[in-house]
């Protein structure tokens, strides 16, 4: 089992250095990009406080979430080098650029193998986002939102998987593509031209990718909207690294587990799920969403009786319109809290 985990985060390795090279190819076209509008990789949210993995020198990383990660395994996330401090604080161009912070990454607790029981499997998280969302999250208008989206999402609400869309006069044009390997997405550029049109509406659904109303104030929506328009197509090209590395529905399920840490275990196996049905048909997003069927919702639900004798559905999955990607837990985050106390003493 810890062979199996090793594997996993040498690929979800491979498969984040593979999106930073596309999302970079793709700033590089783009003159307006600024670098505050950086990604962290832990967390998908922008960049706040920049610091760099030593020896490595990676600077993919929000300083707060950098230390959660290393408190739980003292590698770098994207190329698993052991990073023995980290550099943060850094000056602005002009000033003493030397003058920076250092963290020294403490030592792993020595492991007391005398009479040690075998330890569960560990649940891959990935850090809390910290105090520095909060000011983000404060209530707002909900943004308009066109039909299909809203349809898109009631699938994810309700967990509906759909059934095979099959060859019929409406569809003459459907050719089903049985080989959607790793190879196939390397080699077949239109392949993935449609899994990213696909992707891109799909990841609408999603809130915490959602741009913000327009009633809100033009700087901080501005702000926010760069800033979720990157976590978006972040996590698309994430996606597609994956299907490029490997099998999407493969039995070992390890597209899934690399994607749960940003949708949830049952919105990415869903997402997965409905990308291979329109990917094994030739027809456009738009017919694909007039063909596709779903099963009854009553055979997907479970029922139960009131106290007044009525009938009502019983969904304890959460609602797909106000999911948010699930991070470590309030201890992890107080861990990380008393830790940043200790690298700024008063």
């Amino acid at each position: 089992m810890a062979a199996d985990t090793s594997r996993l985060d040498d690929l979800q390795s491979a498969v984040l250095q593979r999106t930073l090279a596309q999302v970079e190819s793709l700033k590089a076209d783009d003159v307006e990009a600024e670098a505050a509008d950086s990604c962290c990789v832990i967390c998908l949210d922008s960049i706040t406080e920049v610091c760099e993995a030593r020896p490595c020198s990676h600077r993919n990383f929000d300083f707060l979430c950098l230390l959660s990660w290393l408190e739980q395994q003292p590698r770098c996330p994207l190329c698993k080098t052991v990073v023995n401090e980290v550099a943060h604080d850094f000056q602005p161009p002009g000033s003493d650029a030397n003058k920076v912070k250092i963290y020294v990454v403490p030592p792993p607790p020595p492991k007391d193998t005398a009479g040690a029981q075998p330890l569960p499997q560990v649940q891959r998280t990935r850090p809390n986002r910290f105090d520095r969302r909060r000011r983000q999250w404060a209530p707002q208008p909900r943004p308009s939102e066109n039909e299909a989206v809203l349809r898109r999402r009631d699938v994810y609400r309700h967990q509906t998987y759909s059934l095979h869309v099959g060859s019929n006069r409406r569809t003459a044009q459907y050719r089903p593509h049985r080989d959607l390997t790793p190879q196939r997405f390397e080699s077949d550029a239109e392949l993935v031209s449609r899994a990213r049109a696909w992707l891109r509406r799909e990841l609408q659904v999603f809130e915490f990718l959602q741009t913000p109303a327009a009633s809100t104030s033009q700087s901080s929506a501005d702000a926010m909207t760069r800033r979720r328009a990157n976590n978006a197509e972040f996590l698309l090209e994430y996606i597609v690294a994956i299907l490029k590395t490997v099998d999407m529905q493969g039995s070992q399920g390890q597209a899934e587990e690399m994607l749960k840490d940003f949708l949830g275990r049952e919105n990415a196996r869903l997402l997965l799920h409905e990308l291979r049905s329109f990917l094994r048909t030739s027809i456009s997003i738009e017919a694909w969403d007039r063909e596709v069927q779903y099963p009854q919702a009553r055979k997907r639900r479970r029922s139960s009786t009131d106290n007044t004798g009525a009938s009502h559905t019983v969904n304890s999955r959460p609602r797909a319109d106000t999911y948010r990607p699930s991070y470590a837990t309030g201890h992890s985050r107080m861990r990380v809290s008393d830790a940043v106390r200790r690298y700024h003493p008063d």
